[in-house]
């Protein structure tokens, strides 16, 4: 009995196998390297996520929104550029509003709105001041 042709047929699949696995490690290869990337890609994901967790507590609270009124991002940079508490009389003039009294008052009544809102506070009875 010749086994020839037996054994050359099983030398094909013995070519064939190996061939696929090589090919498979290959394959192997490349996506345990995809893998480490992802991998790495994802620990610094948790690292940005643990930084930025870290930081929110020290983040200045977003301001309120505000009521609309065209005086108030004025009202606003007036105390900007304050260097310690103003009165009614003062964010009047620094707006350019007449001095008087129905004009202080109204200004008055609109720092008390954003002292409601926690914008500025009330440094002493007829003083405000913004705390940055």
């Amino acid at each position: 009995m010749n086994i020839q042709p037996l054994l050359d047929a099983l030398g094909i699949q013995e070519d064939a196998a190996r061939a696929l696995s090589d090919d498979l490690r290959t394959q192997i290869g490349e996506l345990q390297d995809r893998l480490r990337e992802a991998e790495t890609h994802l620990e610094h994901l948790a690292i940005t996520r643990e930084t930025i967790t870290g930081l929110a507590d020290r983040l200045p609270a977003a301001p309120p929104d505000l009521p609309e009124h065209p005086d108030h991002p004025q009202i606003l940079a007036v105390f900007n550029e304050a260097t310690g508490p103003l009165r009614a009389r003062d964010v009047c003039e620094a707006l350019g509003h007449e001095l008087l009294p129905k004009n202080i008052e109204g200004t008055r009544a609109k720092l008390k709105r954003l002292i409601k809102l926690d914008v500025i506070t009330e440094a002493e009875t007829g003083s405000f001041t913004r705390e940055q």
